[in-house]
């Protein structure tokens, strides 16, 4: 029994510095910019160079207060065709959000759930003019 009774305080002392560990602060990490995330998560399907050759998505240079739908040669889901508005904060996070839901039928498998991702993607699109 005193062999048992061993074992398990030795058991609790591991389980106690384990737990000790996982109370450990890290640094925090820089938050990504807004040019790394769309690097990083949009740059695969969209371009800011009119000059590169069209990918999946269309090109989100000037996207602000343009009409969706609306880039030349680009051809678009119908749904983009029927959307009476113009792109700014509120239409690009409804469409980063869920682009189904803003126009039903958009063809972007893309969504994002972070507030702060999405806002950071947006503020950098903002400046691409």
């Amino acid at each position: 029994m005193g062999c048992r009774g061993g074992g398990l305080a030795v058991a609790a002392v591991l389980v106690l510095a384990g737990a000790a560990r996982a109370q450990m602060t890290l640094p925090d990490l820089p938050k990504p910019t807004g040019a790394e995330l769309f690097k990083q998560q949009c740059q695969t399907c969209h371009t800011l160079k009119p000059s590169d050759p069209p990918r999946q998505g269309p090109l989100l240079l000037g996207i602000f207060g343009r009409k969706p739908g609306s880039v030349p040669g680009f051809h678009y889901s119908a749904g983009f065709a029927k959307a009476d508005f113009v792109w700014d904060d509120s239409h690009l996070d409804a469409m980063l959000t869920n682009p189904q839901a803003l126009i039903p039928g958009a063809v972007m498998p893309y969504r994002q759930k972070d507030p702060a991702t999405r806002q950071a993607i947006i503020a950098f699109l903002r400046d691409q003019t």
